[in-house]
């Protein structure tokens, strides 16, 4: 449980780092100006205009990550904690696989 905790933990703030990274190479890539301009030709509202960045800000994009980072460490978590249960249970019943190493 402590391992999968631990491992969880670095896959979850490897996901914050990624999230951030791209986010700002495809904001440096103009690429949600790009979008909006896509967009604003194909709705052609006169009134209003269409701004990408309302939607997927750099805030939300981070909250939402962050979100998803620590569901993933409770879920990895659990399910390694019972895999790894289950893995013993098993090998209990039917006795393993016995590996022996030597020095030549």
């Amino acid at each position: 449980m402590k391992i999968s905790f631990l491992l969880s933990v670095a896959l979850g703030i490897a996901l914050v780092i990624a999230t951030v990274v791209l986010w700002t190479v495809l904001d440096a890539m103009g690429v949600f100006d790009q979008v909006n301009g896509v967009i604003g030709q194909v709705v052609q509202d006169g009134g209003s205009k269409f701004d990408i960045l309302d939607f997927i800000g750099f805030t939300r994009v981070v909250s939402l990550s962050i979100v998803i980072g620590v569901v993933d460490v409770i879920l990895f978590t659990a399910i390694a904690t019972l895999g790894a249960f289950l893995y013993n249970v098993s090998a209990a019943l039917v006795g393993g696989v016995q590996l022996t190493l030597t020095d030549d």
